[in-house]
């Protein structure tokens, strides 16, 4: 390189340049050293901190190999970062710079490292290693760790008492109100429990209960650590608590009855308990413990009141039969009781529990034989489920108040979080929707009618087995005002103002009018999936035949045919004919006062029978409750809601088509405060258009049609009868502005030993040659709602707009039936109806006029007809016999399939 372009020697003293060069002093660890003070310009280092030479760049020796050298000299020298500042160098602030001058480094003096009780992160340690901590660290923790478990295991388990037996099933009672406030019962936490010796108790109930819960009970520690685990982790993230693993954790739960809350720290308080068991009391001990207080159902704990509530016997005198099934019912007698907790809910049918408890049962006496507990030959004597005697129940819930109470059990079970166990510890109030007076009012309108009516005695074959069922809805407020469930909540076990599978015959075709003004009929030109998109509203002057034996068509005009083939027919009560021949046509007000079956049945096929069910169903019907929906007899109800949702559904067309849910329980109080109150939420099923119109065509029913004797004294009345096949079942269902009620009357007989049990006729009940809607229910009806509403003012009901148009709009003259004393059993139509026979000859046709117009009939299958209500039905299955039904067949266009209600 030129001279002239070497870079002139810098200033040895005074000025920046000597300040930089003290500055740089001493070694930062990561850059070569500094120049000395007194060095030429050619020197690339000065003296060292440690007062050795540094050579230059001209072959001279090194201290240090590198940077990477002196860092690791200046670490050991200094400790890290912070080391501490040696003479002649700088530090990172303030040291001392070099021989020569001050320094102005950035080092911080220090002294030597401090030892740390926890050296964590680790000193010394760079990078990723100064955050794993060391095998002394870990394991000091792990140590304390444990140490501390066991110190609060020590704690727990000499704070935890064991329980007492005595002290057990204390529970307080629940405290139910009339809707005024004033106290209707106090119950649930009767005591039904009478402790008896491990002596008294059968070894074959031992064995059952070990060879079903606990099998390794007579070896274990009393708890057992992967039920606990499962428990525990079960809770943690959200779930439902899970009950004791083994029986000595279940006698513990049990006897904890002070405390029933479902937390971590509540299962471990039972560990506690449960260790300090198994160490003080014997496994006959425990044994004893847990049978004498376990609930098994009916109100009663221990194996004494369990055996005489089921088997009214002493426990001693139990047989391996009956100590299996008395096992089964540990389970749950909710799900497990042959009585049936239909109640609290409604998949616990008798039926259904007796099948489980038998499944139940068998296995555990199967269990039992395996685990040597009983010899096959005995085991085998016992195949079926011992008969067990009705429930007993307290005096206090005699009459009607039981069935309130199940149904205000009923309602809390299935609307909050307080379960079926809390409310048998009790401690609840319970304030529900029910009217004193009115059920008072509604229990004597069905008594009255009973007395003077009904004697079993003078007609053993026809008045015996027969039951009435009634609800009461505001339809304001979807409160439930009043039920009548049976004779006596003591007697009688099935509440008959719930589901009992009496099917509601021609209470059921408002609904299809509603469907028809609502969606409309479909347009036969349209094709099938277009069809849906095009429909004609239907007004109540729409005419439809109401010809006797009238062949149905889908609605493009294909006649219907059952799984057969064969045509359907559809029949009128009597076999009597609607309007005025050769068409018969009567407009749907006509046919709705008369209860023509075949006028709705064709204009439930010309709507759809989906739209049926969806108008049922927007209304308040339960969809489980729905049967044979894709039969045409489904229009005129073959299916089976209770009397609170008919109440309900038709409070729908009350309120001007504003749906409120039918609740019973207004609010619920504990020891800790509210924990429940009642929410309406009203929803618009119908425009009022809609579901005015509904309610003046029923308004007619009531005026001068079937419903007759309904009527109230200086009100308004809308309402509908409803006979079914058979003469099995009969309603009335009708509303004033401020209360709907729904009636029903059937034949059932409610002995649990009769095998096979159903529906039986009514003809002849009550002297009368059959009974229809129009008869006793509607004279229930008009009693009740006398009392009912006396004292409230009387109202009118909404003037309906126009609605629809009119369907089949011929040239034809309507015909003005007069309505005879019966029901829709005797239609009279001025002029006198053509009565057809059941199977027409070919030269006997007749023509028929529906949707499409008129045409010819030449005969088909007849299949009988009924009292104006439920026809029978095209199912294979007589769906008049029992609760459920369930249908298969082709169905054209809408037809096939199962259909399950």
């Amino acid at each position: 390189m030129s001279e002239h372009r070497r870079k002139p020697p810098q200033p040895q003293e005074g000025g920046r340049a000597a300040a930089r060069r003290g500055q740089s002093g001493s070694s930062s660890g990561r850059r070569a050293a500094p120049r000395g003070a007194t060095g030429s310009p050619a020197d690339s280092y000065g003296t060292s901190s440690h007062g050795s030479e540094s050579y230059g760049r001209g072959g001279e020796e090194r201290p240090y190999g590198g940077r990477a050298e002196a860092r690791r000299a200046a670490q050991r020298s200094g400790g890290g970062r912070r080391r501490a500042a040696e003479p002649g160098r700088g530090g990172r602030r303030g040291a001392p710079g070099g021989p020569t001058g001050p320094g102005r480094g950035r080092g911080r003096a220090t002294g030597p490292a401090k030892k740390r009780i926890i050296d964590y992160p680790r000193a010394g340690k760079y990078g990723w290693r100064r955050w794993v901590p060391s095998w002394k660290l870990v394991s000091g923790l792990c140590i304390g760790f444990f140490g501390s478990l066991v110190a609060i295991a020590g704690i727990g388990y000499a704070m935890v008492g064991v329980p007492n037996v005595a002290d057990t099933a204390e529970a307080q009672n629940n405290v139910f109100y009339w809707s005024d406030g004033s106290p209707m019962v106090a119950t649930g936490g009767e005591t039904n429990r009478q402790i008896v010796e491990l002596g008294q108790i059968p070894e074959e109930m031992r064995n059952a209960v070990i060879s079903q819960e606990n099998k390794t009970f007579m070896t274990d520690s009393g708890i057992d650590p992967k039920g606990i685990a499962r428990a525990v982790f079960n809770m943690a993230r959200g779930g439902e608590t899970q009950g004791g693993s083994t029986i000595t954790q279940q006698f513990v739960k049990n006897a904890m009855l002070d405390d029933q809350s479902q937390t971590i720290s509540r299962k471990f308080q039972e560990i506690f308990v449960s260790v300090k068991v198994g160490a003080k009391f014997s496994k006959d001990e425990i044994m004893a413990g847990y049978l004498n207080s376990a609930y098994y159902g009916r109100g009663a704990y221990g194996i004494q009141a369990a055996s005489r509530a089921y088997f009214n016997k002493d426990s001693v005198d139990l047989n391996p039969g009956q100590c299996a099934f008395l096992a089964a019912m540990l389970k749950g007698a909710t799900y497990y009781d042959p009585a049936g907790a239909t109640s609290i809910d409604t998949a616990a049918t008798p039926e259904a529990n007796s099948k489980r408890a038998k499944i139940q049962m068998q296995d555990t006496l199967d269990k039992m034989v395996e685990y040597g507990h009983l010899d096959a030959a005995t085991r085998a004597k016992y195949t079926d489920l011992p008969k067990v005697q009705n429930p007993r129940s307290n005096t206090a819930l005699g009459g009607q108040v039981g069935y309130l109470v199940d149904l205000a059990k009923a309602y809390v079970v299935n609307n909050t979080n307080i379960t079926a166990s809390d409310l048998q510890q009790g401690g609840y109030s319970i304030y529900t929707t029910f009217d004193k007076k009115k059920v008072k009012a509604l229990e004597a309108a069905v008594k009255k009618v009973q007395k003077e009516n009904i004697d079993p005695k003078k007609r053993p074959k026809t008045d015996t087995h027969v039951q009435f069922g009634g609800a009461s809805v505001d339809p304001e407020t979807g409160a439930i005002k009043a039920i009548y469930g049976g004779e006596d909540a003591t007697k009688h076990f099935t509440n008959n103002a719930d589901v009992t599978g009496a099917q509601v015959g021609s209470t059921f075709k408002p609904f299809v009018l509603a469907a028809a003004m609502k969606w409309g009929v479909r347009d036969p030109e349209g094709l099938p999936e277009q069809a849906q998109d095009e429909r004609t509203k239907v007004s109540p002057k729409s005419l439809y035949s109401g010809k006797n034996d009238l062949k149905i068509k889908n609605y493009d005009g294909t006649v219907w045919q059952d799984d057969k083939g064969k045509e359907w027919l559809q029949a009128n009560d009597g076999d009597q004919s609607l309007g005025d021949p050769p068409n018969y046509r009567v407009d749907l007000r006509t046919a709705m006062q008369f209860s023509a079956n075949s006028v709705f049945v064709q204009l439930g096929m010309d709507v759809g029978l989906d739209k049926v069910k969806e108008a049922a169903v927007d209304a308040g019907i339960k969809e489980d409750t729905l049967t044979g929906t894709t039969f045409p007899s489904f229009s005129i109800g073959i299916s089976e809601p209770s009397a609170i949702r008919m109440a309900g559904s038709y409070a729908t067309f009350a309120a001007s088509g504003k749906k409120n849910e039918p609740y019973s329980v207004t609010e619920v109080k504990s020891a800790e405060g509210t924990v429940y109150t009642h929410k309406g939420k009203t929803e618009q099923a119908f425009t009022a258009q809609v579901a005015d119109n509904v309610t003046d065509v029923l308004k007619t029913v009531v005026e001068k049609g079937t419903g007759t004797n309904a009527q109230l004294t200086g009100r308004e009345v809308a309402g509908k009868t409803g006979t079914t096949d058979g003469n099995k079942s009969a309603w009335f269902v009708g509303y004033t502005p401020q209360l709907s009620t729904a009636i029903s009357m059937f034949r059932y007989p409610d002995d649990e030993s009769i095998k096979n049990r159903k529906f039986l006729k009514m003809y002849g009940t009550g002297n009368q040659t059959s009974i229809h809607g129009a008869s006793f229910p509607a004279e229930i009806w008009r009693d009740y709602m006398e009392q009912a509403l006396k004292g409230e003012p009387a109202k009118d009901f909404p003037t309906p707009e126009p609605i629809g148009q009119v369907i089949n709009d011929l040239p034809s003259p309507t015909p003005t039936p007069t309505v005879s004393e019966t029901e829709e059993s005797s239609p009279t139509p001025t002029p006198t109806p053509s009565k057809t026979k059941p199977n027409p000859k070919p030269s006997e046709s007749v023509p028929d006029c529906g949707f499409f117009g008129c045409e010819e009939t030449t005969g088909g299958t007849d299949n009988g007809g009924t009292d104006g209500g439920v026809t029978t039905s095209p199912t294979p299955t007589d769906t008049g016999d029992t609760g459920n039904s369930n249908g298969n067949g082709n169905g054209g266009l809408f037809g096939g399939g199962d259909s399950t209600g």
